[in-house]
């Protein structure tokens, strides 16, 4: 399959084209670093031409809805346009579990995407999965307030982003079938230990420190509204597996 990675050179990105790479398939990456910004209309329709389907992991590094929503707007439009017009037949999202319970800040551009996606033209399907691993090393650079780094407190099930692209190539080789099964991790942590963890493995000895973030979002983190239900596919890299394997 020629298969077209908007995103490719995020955090999980990287892995979706390595995983494709290994099973044979025709990669096209869409990144800027790649020549390809996905807000540009006729950069992504020229580089979708020849796939059969786009597996969509772009991001945006702001915690702004209206930054979130105007990015993922753009974006989407720009790929299921361009797909329509190529011939695509299969459009994966990579989304959150559970966003649609806190659907603020960033989380409200990735519920627009999802919306974006369904009522869109292109089969499609929808992977929710939970915070990856690298998320605790991101909380941990974002959360700096001079010598303190500050951390929400977050019930969190975090999965390896490697086991995130294995699935979602998984997708990309199957027909469309909508929302698919959410994945998570191998089992509950809390964000505290994990970003401690991370910033001591890197040598790090910087205070860290709890705090509830105000608002529907903090109650979601805090409550574990954005922890998997029952029938969440699991992964079975644990944090500490993936902390001592880097």
């Amino acid at each position: 399959m020629r298969i077209a990675i908007a995103g490719a050179t995020g955090a999980v990105g990287v892995h979706v084209v390595d995983v494709a790479r290994r099973r044979a398939h025709d990669v096209v990456a869409l990144s800027r670093a790649q020549g390809v910004d996905l807000l540009d209309a006729r950069a992504v329709a020229r580089a979708l031409e020849g796939a059969d389907a786009v597996i969509d992991v772009s991001s945006i590094a702001t915690t702004s809805q209206a930054a979130s929503m105007a990015y993922f707007e753009a974006s989407t439009a720009n790929l299921l346009a361009g797909g329509e017009t190529a011939g695509v037949t299969h459009h994966i999202v990579l989304s959150i579990v559970n966003i649609d319970r806190a659907p603020s800040g960033y989380y409200a551009g990735k519920v627009l995407q999802e919306r974006l996606v369904s009522d869109g033209p292109v089969p499609w399907s929808i992977l929710r999965a939970t915070q990856f691993h690298e998320f605790a090393g991101q909380i941990y650079e974002r959360g700096r307030i001079g010598p303190v780094h500050a951390v929400p407190i977050m019930r969190t099930q975090p999965v390896a982003a490697s086991e995130v692209a294995e699935r979602l190539v998984e997708l990309a080789e199957s027909d469309a079938r909508g929302r698919a099964r959410d994945l998570a991790g191998p089992r509950e942590e809390r964000l505290i230990d994990l970003v401690r963890a991370s910033a001591s493995a890197a040598g790090s000895r910087a205070p860290i420190i709890s705090i509830p973030l105000p608002g529907g979002m903090g109650a979601a983190m805090r409550s574990g509204a954005l922890l998997p239900g029952p029938d969440a596919q699991l992964g079975t890299l644990t944090f500490a597996e993936w902390i001592r394997a880097r």
